[in-house]
Parts: structure tokens; C-alpha cells; sequence
């Protein structure tokens, strides 16, 4: 059987390699748990001085959890299965957002969902121009997790509910802009950046070695055209309100509004709503509370309709046409999110 999570080093480097190609290396239960006991004993080991993520195959670093699963464990009636999922993972994302060693990603193709949990907690994120990064959450009935909100906390409002609410794939250039990565290198160049890596945390100071490499790869990501758009609609983004945002959108006329509308209105109302809420609450807290309220978000929407309408209508039968319930999002129970959120209670 194929070993979906490869531990190996290299001198001082521990590398924690994602194994399931096939299936742009999506995280399935049993792979958060080796990647947590391989994270876990490279923490623990005196000889390791970095940890680094990375993925296989051509398609992506990784593409997020496995959903499906998670969904077929609630229509069985397991959801106790589904939320040892969701506390697997966010307590993976926290280890490697508090890490004492310093961690590296090294990212290419697609970076979505729990692979953002991976690779965005990581103290160094290394991008190849052609990675591409998404929280398409909104269009599952789901919401933005994995702590991810903590790291867009630290962006502009107004960018950052741009992203998250209409899950839009965007390319490195905006995803420097959002803070989702940290250098951007040539297509095709993590091999020899990882050979320099293997090198560099041999001598010195790691971090410092780290970051020389970085720079040394380093090249101009281009333009960021999501970031672009998002701030020309800053003051709608900015309102905080998921419903405002909508009608600001309608209000407003032009082309790339009516764009941003177009997305938002195929998304699930509640889960707008929620990501919304989410990442305000983000911002009056650390990584622990955001990762207990997505905790608390996960039990509570995996239960509702929506979850496995949504995952159904994405990534099972994939006819995109969800019905989502309520279908209005002025219909929904915004004081019921509230009341999740610790931080906004």
C-alpha cells in the first residue's frame, strides 16, 4: 500500500512529504495523523533544526481535507467521527503555527483549504509562481477554518472577506498581497531551493539561513489582479456585514462588482454569514481562539443541510446547484453565529 505521508531527512532537516497525488494529496484522517506523529518527533528531535512541508505529484501541494469522508461519516450518523476529524487537524494547524523549530513550505500548484492549514501556519512559505491558493469553503456550506483566519487577520479587512467569501483561486502574486505566502520562486525551482535548504541548516542561524535562501530565489510575482479588484471595493468589503456586502455589490454596477456578485450568489448564505463573523472574531484574538471557534463552527455546521447539500453538489454528484437552506441570506440566524464565537459573544 502506498504511504500517503513520507518522514525523511536530510542533516539537520526533517522533511514531511504529502504522498497522495492522485487526489492532489487531500487529507484524509489517517494522514493527518502520521503527519502529526512525524511533525511531533521532529519537534522532539535535537538533531533536527528545520521541519519542511512539501507535496508530490504535478498538481498541487494539497488540496484540502477530505470532505466527502467527513460527509458520509455525518449522512451515516457518525458525527463524532466527523469532529475527531476537524480537532485532528486544527490541533496539527496549531503545533505548526506555535512551532518552536522553524517550519518551511514549500508549495506548488494547488493550495487549498487544509493545505492553506498546513502551509500558512508555517513560520517560512515558499511559492512557486504557479501555485495557486483557494478557501473555497463558501461554496460547500461550509466555512473558512483551519485557522486561516488568523493568518488573514493580519491583512486588510477588505481583502481578506474578498477571499475568503467568494473562495476565489488566486495565484501567488495575490496571495503575497493577502499574506497566505512569503517569497515567490520560478516554476520548477523547489527542487534546488529544497537542495539549498539541506544546505543552508547545516550552519548558522537557521532562520537567517532561511531567509538568505529565500532571498536568493526570491523573483517578482507580477501583478496581483484579485488584490487589484478587491481594493477597488473597499468600502464595500470593508462594511463586515455579509448581507451589506451583497447589496453594496448590487448597488454598485460595474463589472467587477457585478462579478464579485455573481460568486456570492451561488454561495451558501449561512456560510457567508459565518466567515463573515469569523474572521471579525479573528481579529480580537490569537491562533488558540481562532482554532476553538472553528472547532465550535465545525460541530455545528457539519450538522445543518447545507454540508451535505454543498459537498454533494461540488464534489459528488457535481452539478453545482445546491440548495441551500435558508436560500436568502437576510433569512439568516446571525445572532445563532454569534453565540458560537467566543470572541464576539
Amino acid at each position: 500500500m502506498l504511504q500517503t505521508v513520507l518522514s525523511s531527512r536530510a542533516g539537520k532537516t526533517g522533511f514531511i512529504t504529502l504522498n497522495r497525488p492522485e487526489a492532489i494529496n487531500a487529507l484524509g484522517m489517517s494522514m493527518i495523523e502520521a503527519i502529526a506523529k512525524a511533525f511531533a518527533d521532529f519537534s522532539a528531535d535535537d538533531t533536527i533544526a528545520a521541519i519542511v512541508f512539501e507535496g508530490t505529484g504535478t498538481r498541487g501541494f494539497c488540496a484540502g481535507g477530505d470532505v466527502r469522508a467527513v460527509r458520509q461519516a455525518v449522512l451515516d450518523g457518525d458525527t463524532a467521527k466527523a469532529e475527531r476529524f476537524f480537532e485532528a487537524e486544527y490541533k496539527l494547524n496549531g503545533a505548526i503555527a506555535k512551532s518552536a523549530k522553524p517550519v518551511v513550505a514549500l508549495t506548488d500548484g494547488v493550495v487549498m483549504g487544509g493545505g492553506l492549514g498546513l502551509a500558512g501556519h508555517a513560520r517560512f512559505r515558499i511559492a512557486t509562481s504557479n501555485a495557486r491558493f483557494a478557501m473555497p469553503e463558501s461554496a460547500i456550506g461550509f466555512f473558512c477554518d483551519v485557522g486561516v483566519n488568523t493568518i488573514l487577520a493580519k491583512a486588510p479587512l477588505h481583502r481578506a472577506l474578498a477571499f475568503l467569501l467568494t473562495g476565489t483561486i488566486v495565484d501567488a502574486a495575490d496571495a503575497l498581497g493577502l499574506g497566505l505566502t512569503d517569497c515567490v520562486v520560478p516554476e520548477g525551482a523547489l527542487p534546488e531551493v529544497r537542495d539549498m535548504l539541506i544546505s543552508a541548516i547545516e550552519v548558522g542561524d537557521v532562520p537567517t539561513s532561511i531567509t538568505n535562501v529565500m532571498q536568493a530565489h526570491g523573483v517578482d510575482a507580477g501583478i496581483a489582479g484579485f488584490i487589484a479588484n478587491a481594493d477597488a471595493h473597499e468600502a464595500i468589503f470593508a462594511k463586515g456585514d455579509a448581507a451589506e456586502i451583497l447589496n453594496a455589490l448590487a448597488e454598485n454596477g460595474d463589472s467587477a462588482a457585478a462579478a464579485f456578485l455573481d460568486v456570492l450568489t451561488t454561495r451558501c448564505p449561512t456560510s457567508l454569514a459565518v466567515i463573515t463573523a469569523n474572521q471579525l472574531a479573528a481579529r480580537l484574538t490569537d491562533i488558540d481562539g481562532v482554532l476553538a471557534n472553528d472547532l465550535a463552527l465545525a460541530r455545528w455546521m457539519i450538522r445543518r443541510p447545507d454540508f451535505a447539500e454543498g459537498v454533494r453538489a461540488v464534489l459528488v454528484d457535481k452539478d453545482r446547484n445546491a440548495k441551500w437552506v435558508p436560500a436568502d441570506i437576510t433569512d439568516v440566524n446571525n445572532a445563532e453565529i454569534i453565540e458560537r464565537l467566543n470572541h464576539l459573544a
